[in-house]
């Protein structure tokens, strides 16, 4: 996310450089409803906007939508449950801490460490992905064995 200034009451505002959006913006330029931007929020999958009071309105920034894209993305690609999605962008998040620790050591023995710790992270979302994979691959089996079935029944009406 980009620099945050405060404006008036200490309320934090977007930089110069960064575009600020109101939640139906939001869901119009992801393709989302509000309430499910919220329900994200609510959940801890989307971080919920920096000074943000009730009954204000809420300002997202690009860095926002960007990761908000993502999430629809993962959700839509893989479809995982919400605990699913919320899991495979823990370990997203954890890989780029430990990839900020990596590059700030020069020890070799730490670095070591931090890659073990990466390599755990992918395996986590690895098994996800892989078991959403093994899910489509026994449908897609499933499908083929109706197609055939169905084939068959066809040539045995035209006989």
């Amino acid at each position: 996310m980009g620099t945050r200034l405060h404006g008036p009451r200490g309320v934090p505002r977007l930089s110069a450089t960064e575009t600020s959006y109101r939640i139906g913006e939001v869901a119009s330029l992801v393709g989302t409803t509000p309430r499910t931007i919220r329900y994200y929020e609510s959940i801890g999958l989307l971080p919920q906007p920096p000074g943000h009071e009730k009954g204000r309105h809420r300002t997202y920034s690009d860095s926002d939508v960007a990761r908000l894209r993502e999430l629809i993305r993962l959700r839509d690609l893989l479809g995982v449950s919400l605990e699913e999605l919320s899991a495979i962008v823990e370990a997203e998040e954890a890989r780029a801490a430990i990839r900020a620790r990596f590059r700030s050591t020069e020890d070799e023995a730490e670095r070591a460490q931090l890659l073990e710790q990466a390599l755990g992270h992918v395996e986590t979302q690895l098994a996800l992905v892989r078991g959403r994979k093994q899910a489509l691959t026994n449908l897609e089996d499933e499908l083929v064995g109706k197609r055939r079935r169905i084939r068959a029944r066809l040539r045995e009406g035209r006989s």
